[in-house]
């Protein structure tokens, strides 16, 4: 069922007091009540304030549309508590601190959102934790009821032509792309580098500097050296050489050097209960040195020169000289992260490889770019890079032939969306429903009220 609603952490505020919408003070009541799960009329006030203060339009039947979509969430969790379906802590805990890292992102800094909740970050997790947990439980229900569902190339062809002629989707630019990409090798001599360069940080910490302006000036950690290398996390969320690091140590206390797949780190422990902790932290990354790059560079030129000659295959080439795990083993594919296809459009593009475009916006399908420097924005790692366009597909009005993966997926959602619908109209008739009869004459996608 589709949610016309954002849920955040923002919104689970709730009292036993709510403003309705012109401002009078309401005393909390049952809403509805799905099985042993109850909803309270303060919830749905929350909600309906949420979308005023997020700016979106609010219709006549707000308040139903609201309840529905709770109802379905109390509904799922009730036949979940029945199946016994359940979700680790780990999974609760890293979503929770995904939420709070983009309440942080809006609110600009994790000091500025416990200051605007008025509570540390453990303390608003621990407020959350139940209600973050519950949607999880209600979302895998959700994916039980359609697991091992799948659509025929005839159910997709079916679904495409019962579109309305009007209807059918507009598609932007879709772009996709091969590499092959050397990374220098970082030698001993360079973490040697590193590590010094940190030992020095923190042998000037231990005798007096901040930890917080070392790690401003000299962290390369992109998340978090701007907090002065503030981390708010759980167990579970970091690497484990990070972890044990900061589990062994004692509040205030700073960490000798240590090393993980990123580079070399000192950490401070500024606060911990239970599983939840918060450090300082500062990271260098091995940096190679120049003569590396040199050879990278000259590399990838041979790689280069023996393509535009066809003296080797694009696909011998990938094996030969690309070290980038990742895509040496896939010809060179890069997967857009963002939607696990190889295909990207420009806002994609925008926000994870902005170099890619500048360097194929004039190619045609199967042209190769010149080597370039190029720093992979997940693990900042430099080296030396030649992409290939692998296909254009100009703007166009979708079509089984040219859309067909992006067809099939709208033809996937119709069929779950219909499975749930199934299901909800069975579960209806089997659960125990009761709706405050301030709802009596209330318009609703399902029959609700039958059973009432």
């Amino acid at each position: 069922m589709k949610n016309i609603f954002l849920f955040t952490l923002s919104i689970l505020f709730i009292s036993n007091i709510s403003l309705s919408q012109d401002g009078r003070i309401v005393l909390d009541k049952v809403a509805a009540q799905i099985g042993d799960k109850i909803i309270l009329s303060s919830e749905i006030e929350t909600q309906i304030a949420q979308l005023i203060n997020n700016g979106d339009s609010i219709s006549a039947n707000i308040k139903n549309d609201i309840l529905e979509e709770m109802m379905f969430q109390k509904l799922l969790l009730h036949q979940a508590a029945i199946d016994s379906i359940e979700i680790p802590d780990a999974q609760v805990e890293s979503e929770m601190e995904g939420r709070l890292r983009q309440l942080e992102q809006q609110i600009g800094s994790r000091q500025k959102l416990e200051e605007f909740y008025g509570k540390s970050t453990i303390e608003i997790k621990n407020e959350f934790r139940d209600a973050i947990k519950e949607r999880l439980i209600a979302q895998e229900m959700e994916r039980t009821i359609t697991d091992g569902m799948t659509v025929s190339p005839k159910e997709v062809k079916s679904f495409f032509e019962s579109i309305p002629e009007d209807s059918i989707p507009y598609v932007n630019m879709q772009l996709s792309f091969q590499q092959i990409v050397h990374y220098p090798e970082i030698t001993p001599a360079d973490k040697e580098i590193s590590y010094q360069k940190l030992k020095e940080i923190r042998e000037n910490i231990l005798n007096g500097r901040n930890f917080e302006t070392q790690a401003r000036i000299h962290s390369m950690d992109p998340g978090s050296a701007s907090l002065g290398g503030k981390i708010s996390a759980t167990r579970g969320m970091m690497v484990t050489q990070f972890e044990a690091t900061v589990f062994a140590l004692k509040e205030g206390e700073v960490s000798d050097v240590f090393e993980t797949e990123y580079g070399y780190h000192i950490v401070k422990l500024e606060d911990r209960k239970g599983d939840d902790y918060e450090c300082r932290h500062i990271l260098i990354i091995p940096e190679v040195n120049h003569n590396a790059i040199i050879q990278s560079a000259t590399l990838m030129d041979s790689c280069y020169k023996l393509l535009n000659e066809g003296k080797i295959s694009w696909e011998e080439a990938v094996l030969k000289f690309s070290n980038d795990e990742i895509t040496k083993q896939n010809s060179g594919v890069i997967t857009n992260p963002i939607t696990g296809e190889q295909t990207w459009d420009m806002e994609q593009l925008n926000q994870v490889d902005q170099q890619i475009f500048v360097l194929t916006n004039v190619m045609k399908e199967g042209d190769i770019s010149q080597p370039n420097v190029y720093t992979d924005i997940f693990s900042r790692k430099q080296g030396i890079r030649i992409v290939r366009l692998m296909k254009r597909k100009i703007p166009h009005i979708a079509n089984l032939k040219d859309d067909y993966a992006l067809i099939k997926g709208a033809a996937e959602e119709d069929k779950k969306q219909k499975i749930i619908n199934e299901w909800i109209v069975n579960m209806i008739n089997k659960s125990y429903v009761k709706i405050d009869n301030s709802y009596k004459n209330a318009s609703f996608r399902y029959d609700w009220l039958s059973n009432n």
